[in-house]
């Protein structure tokens, strides 16, 4: 089927849109995975006339309808696998991180949660025989963490090139766009402009396969403080994590958030750390995995929730040249 423009679904002239452009709502798909309210606001319509438009892109995208396992288990094969460099860690992720699910790290401070992130960002750019996608990177920064030098450091640390040729660091950041949010408000934009930057790469040599928010719940967890705001807290948190979800289903992409933790004093059997974003995020996230430290440069990594694997633990290394076994 030929790709629609927006023009051509029903109730949208050129303002329109312009309008709706303008939101973010840049392809069919972006309008047939949106609710009506949010196009009442984006392109100042009536509800009516969102729900109609809607109800185009649905069917000109052929999304919203069921469809038999088989066909699912078909489409299931477009999903990408990113290698994370050590072996231990891949085998229990059944082969590494997939694209279209949202993987969060979650573990105290020092725990490697970073780390994998920043390795993540490049093996994404890797050819598909060395377990990447052939794509780029976007990260929105909350911690002020991303370190270009310890991007170039792990680079350095890669396995030899297909064509024996060595890795420039320089070509590997130019694939890696940054922003830096400062407060929850500029975090939740942030992932609407990473939808325009993807639709604008969606069609280059290096499509956008990876979405990093480290951390998902710094912001949120300092604007909202005491009880009287967590209904609040909990409500923003789970749209932006929706709105991260529909990232990763629009563009085949695999969304990387880390995750804060806090200690529950009153536990005096097993681990007191706990993830924050309560059951909000541990229902949205596909993967989720426990990040601890061990001695020296050795983490393990637990496997906490998965849809379709083992619980389990792995073994591997932060080293100056990235994440070993």
């Amino acid at each position: 089927m030929a790709t629609k423009l927006l023009e051509d679904l029903p109730g949208v002239g050129p303002a329109t849109a312009e309008k709706l452009r303008e939101a973010g709502f840049g392809s069919v798909e972006a309008i047939a995975v949106a609710s009506p309210g949010e196009l009442v606001a984006a392109a100042e319509v009536g509800e009516a006339t969102a729900a109609k438009i809607i109800a185009g892109a649905r069917e000109a995208a052929d999304v919203g309808g069921f469809e038999t396992g088989d066909r699912i288990l078909e489409r299931r094969k477009l999903v990408g696998k990113v290698t994370t460099s050590s072996k231990s860690f891949n085998e229990l992720l059944g082969g590494g991180m997939e694209t279209q699910s949202i993987v969060e790290l979650y573990g105290e401070f020092g725990s490697g949660k970073t780390q994998v992130a920043h390795q993540m960002a490049i093996n994404v750019q890797l050819p598909k025989e060395m377990g990447g996608l052939n794509g780029s990177a976007v990260i929105i920064d909350t911690e002020n963490t991303f370190r270009p030098e310890r991007i170039a450091q792990m680079v350095r640390g890669l396995p030899p090139a297909p064509d024996g040729s060595e890795w420039n660091a320089e070509d590997f950041l130019k694939n890696i766009s940054v922003a830096r949010a400062f407060n929850s408000n500029h975090q939740i934009l942030l992932a609407e402009s990473a939808m325009e930057l993807a639709e604008k790469t969606r069609e280059s040599e290096r499509p956008v396969r990876l979405l990093i928010v480290d951390s998902v719940t710094a912001h949120f967890r300092a604007e909202y403080v005491g009880r009287g705001t967590l209904a609040d807290r909990q409500q923003k948190l789970n749209k932006h994590l929706h709105d991260l979800m529909r990232f990763g289903d629009l563009n085949n992409a695999l969304i990387l958030v880390t995750n804060q933790v806090m200690a529950k004093p009153d536990t005096f059997f097993g681990d007191p750390t706990k993830p924050v974003g309560g059951h909000v995020l541990g229902h949205t996230s596909t993967f989720r995995l426990y990040l601890r430290k061990s001695k020296g440069e050795k983490r393990i990594a637990k496997l906490v929730d998965s849809p379709n694997l083992p619980d389990g633990e792995a073994v591997f290394s932060v080293t100056m040249e990235g994440l070993k076994d």
